[in-house]
């Protein structure tokens, strides 16, 4: 199954339902001969996440069904569509379909609210090895390759301060250089 993409950082909207397919439901009913349970199929608002899928079918939702009076309403997801089995048209209308709303209006905020935490998680690690990153070049550009002689002359009278202030900031880099990380 294919998963919905999120452009530009914003959520897709929450995970609901549409309306029922019409044309998958039996042909017999409101006859003498309708089943009293059947498979009703509904339309997602939106292709789900493979996430929410996962939710969708895993035992939270079952257990949250059972907990709701459906024990032996069953979910199955298929591409676009929820399909319910084992209910009917009135127990949908009765409160059924407003406990499915609620379970994937759940599962959806629970969905993004872990992807808001994974892509927190990512940015700071980002940020800080860029930071990292920026303290090694600055590390690397105050290495100087001089000879003896070049060191000699530069802390001659007058410029023993700026050698001196310059060996303070290079150990100030080096203790932040990373060590222990």
């Amino acid at each position: 199954m294919e998963t919905q993409t999120r452009t530009s950082g914003a959520h897709a909207a929450t995970l609901g339902l549409g309306s029922v397919l019409v044309g998958s439901l039996p042909a017999s009913l409101m006859t003498d001969n309708a089943p009293d349970r059947y498979t009703v199929e509904a339309v997602f608002t939106r292709r789900p996440e493979r996430d929410e899928v996962a939710e969708i079918l895993g035992n939270e939702t079952r257990e949250f069904l059972a907990t709701a009076g459906y024990p032996t309403v069953e979910v199955r997801v298929s591409d676009r569509r929820l399909e319910i089995a084992h209910t009917n048209l009135q127990e949908l209308r009765d409160g059924l379909s407003t406990r499915l709303a609620d379970r994937l209006a759940e599962i959806s905020d629970g969905v993004h609210a872990k992807q808001d935490a994974a892509a927190a998680r990512s940015h700071d690690r980002a940020a800080n090895e860029q930071a990292r990153v920026a303290t090694v070049a600055a590390l690397a550009e105050s290495v100087t390759f001089t000879t003896s002689r070049d060191t000699a002359a530069s802390a001659a009278p007058g410029t023993a301060g700026t050698v001196a202030a310059d060996r303070a900031q290079i150990d100030e880099w080096t203790d932040e250089g990373g060590r222990g990380r």
